[in-house]
């Protein structure tokens, strides 16, 4: 929605005179990315070049918010060469939070209590960067904000590694995961191919019920290396005969198979493959932590061949590879947060910034602020004609998209030999979330 007008404060440094103030909060939430610093970086920065009176930081997102833990972002990076540190370092530099906000129905002190704090503060511009929940977060925020005829605005920043959030091209921390993912995967298939004996290597890979990052790890292929060989995505149902008629069939043409998999693959039931485990588990929001599904198809893919069989989680590994980022996905992010805050100071509020592609060759993509109550809860998955008609690969129209993405290197300092990232002592804390 878009708002107009501005609030006016007294300016008690000059005695009669009113002036516009202006006063930003920015909350990080969700899983942490190598990209999620730089949307950061580029709200403080465009914060400061449009005169922001004050640039807050809430601990542990709205979470911490609730809880007074709040910093301020203007003082600690109130030098141009801490933001390019900041926009290179992995991870959250805010710290994150796995809370749902609760329905007003259930939960209206709690909205009062935020926007009492909000007030006290002055604050007049809200920046919340995160995946579906965080955007979740947004729309309950703004739409309160309206019954009240605040005039405070809600903008979300995107990102998730997991690319599924709804009306943008793709996700901030989305190009650099799948350039760690193809990357691996490429490192994989060195190593598969020194022995002469027939084996199996199965790759599990982030994603619940989108398998963009799966589908990334076709990236690693070569004029000399066909690897992965078969890629399984959680948006078809997935068969285990098929599974291992297709390994057969490869092994007719080479000794070493190696397999991408989506963490959510589901039979054509719709169970999940590892959903039987005594060890299952669910986060805050009631989804299924995988960590299984390469186990499962290890059992059976030696029972069915008994050769060598090797399943390897990438699990958390996908997520910060700072020291092998996307320098598009860097910079993009950078980007969306600097139009974040044109986008407040345009009066619009209860949106999320997007990418819109404008073209592959070149690549090019604009920034626009969609509705976030269209975009909280839904899932953007692939098509299923950018996925093969066997259901075990993709397409080059998949390829083509994801392309552009991975292109460039961060040019990351090192000290002692590692990557020399951010110091977040902030975050250490005996606090524990339950």
């Amino acid at each position: 929605m878009l708002k107009k007008g501005c609030l006016f404060f007294y300016n008690g440094r000059r005695k009669g005179e009113y002036y516009i103030m202006k006063n930003c909060i920015i909350g990080q939430s969700g899983g942490p990315t190598a990209a999620i610093n730089a949307s950061l970086a580029g709200v403080i920065s465009a914060a400061q070049d449009q005169g922001y009176d004050h640039i807050y930081g809430m601990i542990n997102g709205i979470k911490g918010f609730l809880e007074d833990t709040i910093i301020d972002l203007g003082d600690m990076f109130s030098h141009p060469e801490d933001l390019e540190e900041l926009k290179v370092s992995p991870a959250m530099y805010l710290g994150s939070c796995r809370f749902k906000l609760p329905t007003l129905e259930l939960g209206q002190g709690m909205y009062e209590r935020v926007f009492d704090k909000l007030n006290a503060m002055s604050i007049t511009d809200f920046f919340y960067i995160g995946g579906n929940d965080s955007m979740d977060t947004v729309a309950k925020l703004s739409a309160y904000a309206e019954t009240l005829e605040s005039d405070i605005h809600f903008v979300g920043v995107p990102k998730t590694i997991d690319n599924d959030l709804m009306g943008t091209d793709h996700t901030p921390g989305f190009g650099s995961a799948a350039k760690y993912v193809a990357t691996s995967m490429l490192e994989i298939a060195y190593d598969s191919s020194i022995y002469k004996l027939n084996s199996i290597t199965i790759v599990e890979i982030m994603g619940r019920n989108a398998g963009w990052l799966t589908a990334a790890s076709a990236l690693a292929r070569t004029e000399f290396s066909e690897a992965p060989d078969l890629i399984y995505l959680p948006e078809v149902p997935f068969d285990p005969n098929r599974f291992l008629w297709d390994i057969a069939e490869v092994f007719t043409r080479k000794r070493s198979v190696i397999i991408a998999v989506s963490e959510g693959i589901r039979t054509k039931d719709g169970k999940y493959l590892d959903q039987d485990s005594r060890y299952v588990k669910k986060d805050a929001f009631g989804h299924i932590l995988h960590s299984g599904t390469g186990k499962v198809l290890e059992t059976m893919a030696f029972k069915e061949f008994q050769c060598k069989v090797r399943s390897i989680e990438l699990n958390v590994l996908q997520r910060c590879a700072g020291h092998i980022a996307s320098l598009t996905d860097i910079e993009e992010s950078y980007m969306i947060g600097r139009e974040a805050i044109n986008a407040a100071n345009f009066g619009q509020t209860g949106v999320m910034m997007t990418f819109q592609r404008v073209s592959n060759a070149p690549y090019n993509v604009i920034c626009e602020a969609k509705d976030v109550e269209s975009i909280a809860n839904q899932e953007y998955k692939i098509p299923l004609n950018w996925i093969s008609d066997s259901h075990n690969d993709v397409t080059p129209e998949l390829m083509a998209y994801l392309t552009p993405l991975i292109q460039g290197e961060v040019n990351v300092r090192y000290k002692n030999g590692i990557p020399e990232y951010m110091d977040i002592r902030h975050l250490s804390s005996p606090y524990v979330e339950d």
